[in-house]
C-alpha cells in the first residue's frame, strides 16, 4: 500500500533546523523533543486530577505501541476493551459501552458506520499523532455534547506556537514480532504568524500467534493523513483550517466478516479568541465534517465458509456523514470562571449490499447499487459549566445542558424477510436534560485533594440500539418506536495525593441506571436474533493507583480497577463487566538509559448474565483469571534519537480477555463459545526522533 504523507512530510525536512538555528525562545520543536525524547517507558497512566487523565499518546508505552484509539485506552485504569482480534476492538469504561462513552478528535465527532460496530469511533484513531488525550470519568463535564454517562475522550492536536520562522519534525519507527511494522511523521512549519502541520501514519500487522502457537486471523493495514494550517495574526488569536483522509483493511477472528474498506474523510475549521475584555476572556467556534465509508466483507480477507449462514460471496457498504459546529464564551471574574455555549450535529447513515445469483454463480458487488439512506439523526445542546473558588482550599464545579434530540427512521423494510417498516419515514424526538455538580477540597499542610460529586445523564438510543436490533422491547413494533432513553444518576468520589515522592489516587462511584438499554440475543432459524430492551440497572466500581520514587533511579507504580453491575429488573449481573484487574510496574531510569518491567493480573469474571450484552458482544461463558509480565528498555542516543524495545508476554502464556466475540466458524473454531485468544510472546523495538 503506498503511503501518500510521507512525501508530502518530506518536504518539511529541510526546513526542520530552522528553529534551533534561529533559537527560538520557547517553540513546539522544543516541547516535542523534550518530551518524546525522555528515557522512560510508561507502564501506568495516573490520574492527574479529580476523576481527570491526562496523558501524551506519543510516549513509549507498554504494551506495544497502539494501533488504534481502543489499545491506548485499554492502558488507562478504568479502561477495557471488546476484543475480535489484531485492531479496531471497543472501548469499554467502567463497564460501559458504545455512546454511554463519548470520544471527540480535535472536538469533533468521528461516528463509525457499521451496525455491528466493526468499525467503532477509535478504529479511526491514531493515537500517536496526537499530542493529547484527556480522560474525564462520569458525568462530571457538558462541555463536550450529549449523553457521556460513562465518560468523555478528547483526543487533541494542539495549535503550533513559533516565536520565529523556523520548524521541527517528528516521528518514529515501529518493528515487532508478526510482522508488525509502523511509521509516523509529524512535521510542523511556521513562524509568529501562523504555521502548516502535516501528519501521517502507517501501520502493518500479520496474523499473531497466540499463546499455544496457533495461528489467530488479525491482519491489518492502516493509513492516515492530516493537514493543518493556522493563521495567527497576533497572541490571543487563532484561525486554524484541518484536513485528513484515511484508510485501511482489517480481518476479525471473532466476526462472520472482515472490514476491507475504513475509508475517512475530515474537515475542520475553528476559531479562538482571547483576551477580550476583563470579564470575557475567550470565544471559540468551531465547524467539523467527518465522513465513514466502510466495507465489509467474506471473501476478500478469508474464503467463504460452505457450512455456514454466508456460504456465497457477500459484501455489505455502509458510510456515516456528520456535521457539526460548537460556540462557546468563558467568563471570568475573581473567584468565578463559567463557560457557556451551544453545540449542533446532523449525522447520515446509508447502506447498500452486493447480490448474488445462485443460478448463474454471478455476484454483484455492492458498489453496483445506489446508497439508500436508512437514518437520519440530530442534537441541539446548550450548556455552561461553572468553576467557584470558594474559598482558599474549596472548590465547586457545576455544570447544566439540555439538549434536543431526534431521530428519523427512512427504512422501507425491516428484518430479513424484508416486511414492510411500520416506522417508516416516522421522526422521533426527545428534550433531555444533564447536570453535575462537585466539591472538592485541599487539606491544609498536605498535597492532598478530596472531592465528591453527582451527576446526573440522559441519553437518546444510538444508531446501534434503534437500527441494529431484530425486535424492540415487548409491545413495541421495534427498536426505533420502543427504545426509551437512558437515564444514568452517579456518585463519583475520590482523593487525590501528590507528594514529591509519593503520588496516590483513589475514585469510587455508585449509580442508578433507568432504563438501561439491554441487547438479548436468541438463536433462530434464520439466524442469531437480538432484542433491545429497557431494564434498570445498579453499576458502582473504582480505580485506585499509587507511584513511588524509591530512590532516585527506581520507581515503582500500581493501579487497580474494578466495575460491577446489576440488572435491577430481574436480578442478574449486569452482562460484559470487565473483571478485576492490577497492574504493577518497576522502572529504573538514570540519565539516557531506563528499564522497566510490567505485571498484569486479571482476576476470573464468574458474574456473567449468558445471551445478553450489546450490540458488538454478549456474555457466553465465564472466564478464567490471568497473569502476564513484560519487560522493557529505552536508550536516549542523543537529543534527537531515542531507542527503546519491549517482551510482551514474556512467559509465552495462552489467554483470553472476558469482554471478548469468540472465534467465528468460518476460521475452523468449534464453538461459538470459544474465546479468541491474546497474542503470545511479542518482540518490539521502536526508534523516536525530533529535530
Amino acid at each position: 500500500m503506498s503511503f501518500k504523507p510521507f512525501w508530502l512530510l518530506a518536504t518539511l525536512a529541510p526546513l526542520s533546523g530552522l528553529a534551533s538555528a534561529q533559537e527560538t525562545s520557547e517553540t513546539v520543536a522544543e516541547d516535542h523533543t523534550a518530551h518524546i525524547l525522555q528515557a522512560a517507558i510508561i507502564t501506568a497512566v495516573q490520574q492527574s486530577s479529580p476523576l481527570t487523565v491526562v496523558t501524551n499518546p506519543k510516549d513509549a508505552r507498554q504494551p506495544v505501541p497502539a494501533s488504534d484509539g481502543a489499545d491506548y485506552l485499554k492502558t488507562i485504569p478504568g479502561f477495557s476493551v471488546v476484543r475480535n482480534g489484531g485492531s479496531n476492538g471497543d472501548p469499554v469504561l467502567r463497564g460501559m459501552f458504545g455512546s454511554r462513552l463519548n470520544i471527540r478528535t480535535n472536538g469533533g465527532l468521528m461516528i463509525g458506520a457499521c451496525p455491528g460496530r466493526m468499525d467503532a469511533p477509535t478504529s479511526y484513531i491514531s493515537p500517536e499523532t496526537f499530542d493529547k488525550l484527556t480522560v474525564i470519568k462520569g458525568p462530571q463535564t457538558v462541555l463536550w455534547g450529549p449523553g457521556a454517562s460513562a465518560g468523555t475522550v478528547l483526543f487533541e492536536r494542539e495549535p503550533e506556537q513559533f516565536s520565529k520562522l523556523g520548524g521541527r519534525l517528528n516521528g518514529s519507527v515501529l518493528a515487532g514480532s508478526n510482522g508488525r511494522f509502523d511509521k509516523v511523521l509529524d512535521g510542523a512549519i511556521g513562524s509568529d504568524q501562523g504555521y502548516l502541520r502535516l501528519v501521517g501514519n502507517q501501520s502493518h500487522s500479520d496474523d499473531y500467534q497466540d499463546g499455544n502457537n496457533d495461528t489467530v486471523p488479525s491482519r491489518w493495514d492502516k493509513w492516515n493523513s492530516d493537514v493543518a494550517l493556522g493563521w495567527t495574526p497576533d497572541a490571543d488569536t487563532l484561525i486554524e483550517l484541518t484536513a485528513g483522509k484515511g484508510d485501511g483493511q482489517a480481518r476479525y477472528a471473532g466476526r462472520g466478516m472482515d472490514g476491507s474498506q475504513f475509508k475517512r474523510e475530515s474537515l475542520g475549521l475553528r476559531i479562538e479568541k482571547s483576551n477580550l475584555g476583563d470579564v470575557l476572556s475567550k470565544i471559540e467556534g468551531q465547524v467539523y465534517y467527518n465522513y465513514a465509508d466502510h466495507v465489509m466483507d467474506n471473501f476478500r480477507l478469508r474464503t467463504p465458509d460452505p457450512t455456514s449462514s454466508m456460504p456465497m460471496p457477500m459484501a455489505a457498504a455502509v458510510d456515516r456523514r456528520t456535521l457539526g459546529g460548537r460556540l462557546a464564551a468563558t467568563w471570568n471574574w475573581t473567584d468565578v470562571e463559567l463557560i457557556t455555549g451551544v453545540d449542533a450535529l446532523r449525522s447520515e447513515h446509508r447502506e447498500r449490499s452486493s447480490t448474488y445469483d445462485m443460478m448463474t454463480a454471478r455476484y454483484t458487488d455492492a458498489d453496483q447499487f445506489p446508497w439508500s439512506k436508512d437514518a437520519l439523526f440530530h442534537n441541539y445542546g446548550a450548556f455552561a459549566e461553572l468553576t467557584w473558588n470558594a474559598a482558599e482550599r474549596t472548590r465547586l464545579i457545576s455544570g447544566a445542558r439540555l439538549d434536543r434530540a431526534e431521530a428519523t427512521d427512512y427504512r422501507q423494510t425491516v428484518g430479513m424477510m424484508n416486511m414492510p417498516n411500520p416506522t417508516a419515514d416516522q421522526t422521533r424526538g426527545d428534550t433531555l436534560p444533564s447536570g453535575f455538580v462537585r466539591y472538592e477540597y485541599d487539606l491544609a499542610d498536605s498535597p492532598t485533594t478530596l472531592y465528591a460529586g453527582l451527576g446526573h445523564a440522559q441519553r437518546f438510543p444510538d444508531y446501534w440500539e434503534l437500527f441494529s436490533p431484530t425486535n424492540g422491547p415487548s409491545g413495541s413494533v421495534n427498536a426505533f418506536e420502543g427504545a426509551k432513553p437512558e437515564k444514568t444518576t452517579q456518585l463519583d468520589v475520590g482523593v487525590q495525593y501528590g507528594g514529591d515522592k509519593l503520588q496516590a489516587w483513589a475514585s469510587g462511584y455508585v449509580g442508578q441506571v433507568r432504563d438501561y438499554l439491554l441487547f438479548t440475543y436468541s438463536p433462530g432459524m434464520m439466524g442469531e436474533s437480538t432484542q433491545v430492551q429497557n431494564i434498570d440497572a445498579r453499576i458502582m466500581g473504582g480505580e485506585l493507583g499509587v507511584a513511588y520514587q524509591l530512590t532516585s533511579n527506581w520507581k515503582t507504580d500500581a493501579t487497580l480497577a474494578y466495575a460491577w453491575g446489576k440488572n435491577s429488573s430481574d436480578g442478574q449481573a449486569l452482562p460484559q463487566m470487565p473483571p478485576l484487574e492490577a497492574r504493577f510496574g518497576l522502572n529504573y531510569e538514570r540519565e539516557v538509559f531506563s528499564a522497566g518491567a510490567l505485571g498484569r493480573v486479571v482476576a476470573r469474571q464468574g458474574r456473567i448474565a449468558e445471551g445478553q450484552g450489546n450490540v458488538v458482544g454478549q456474555d457466553f461463558a465465564e472466564s478464567s483469571g490471568f497473569g502476564v509480565f513484560s519487560l522493557n528498555a529505552a536508550y536516549r542516543i542523543s537529543k534527537q534519537f531515542k531507542v527503546s524495545t519491549g517482551v510482551d508476554n514474556l512467559f509465552n502464556k495462552a489467554y483470553a480477555e472476558h469482554l471478548n466475540l469468540a472465534g467465528n466458524a468460518g476460521f475452523g473454531y468449534p464453538a461459538d463459545d470459544v474465546a479468541i485468544n491474546e497474542p503470545g510472546r511479542t518482540l518490539w523495538t521502536k526508534v523516536d526522533f525530533s529535530f
